[in-house]
């Protein structure tokens, strides 16, 4: 029997709108089966098509995500600041473009005021308690997120310490910060 080739790991996005700011942040960890390949690894970007700023985190292959954030970037120039708009025709194309279906990605994108998670099952997800986590060390991330939103903290600091709450907890998931905020 032959052994199989070891997936491809790694990373946490965190999505958290609070205070009329929305905060993206992104581990750096890229593992290989159980080895670290990098740990600086940058998984959340700064778009702006059209003039409109756009913060997006991705989950899994990198090559595969930046295809749908050039593909995001081209339905966001064809619908300018319209987002929602923008992410519902990428989860449409990415659903039903025997190209695209391959692709194993997720992203967390905003243009300060909506937040979606799109999906490549054709979903166009929106938080309903404003915080929003995808990724190994996703469900750790918005638990720990969940949790803070009530108290005093800003949505860069609960971004970040749920990040740092996922990565005592997810293997695949390290300290090492990418952190984008809008104002909304």
């Amino acid at each position: 029997m032959a052994e199989e080739f070891p997936g491809w790991h790694g990373t946490t996005i965190i999505g958290v709108r609070k205070g009329g700011k929305v905060v993206i942040a992104g581990d750096g960890q890229v593992s290989l089966g159980q080895t670290v390949i990098k740990g600086t690894a940058r998984k959340v970007r700064r778009l702006a098509p059209g003039g409109h700023e756009i913060i997006a985190g991705f989950a899994g292959s990198t090559a595969d995500a930046f295809t749908l954030l050039e593909r995001l970037e081209a339905k966001l120039e064809a619908t300018p600041g319209q987002l929602q708009r923008a992410c519902v025709e990428l989860a449409k194309d990415w659903r039903t473009d025997k190209y695209l279906q391959k692709l194993e990605a997720m992203l967390i994108v905003s243009d300060g005021s909506g937040l979606y998670v799109v999906t490549g099952a054709g979903d166009v997800l929106e938080p309903e308690h404003d915080v929003t986590a995808i990724g190994s060390g996703g469900n750790y991330a918005l638990a720990a997120g969940r949790a803070m939103m009530d108290g005093d903290m800003d949505a860069e600091d609960i971004a970040r310490k749920a990040m740092s709450i996922a990565a005592d907890i997810c293997v695949y998931t390290n300290g090492n910060l990418t952190v984008e905020t809008l104002d909304g």
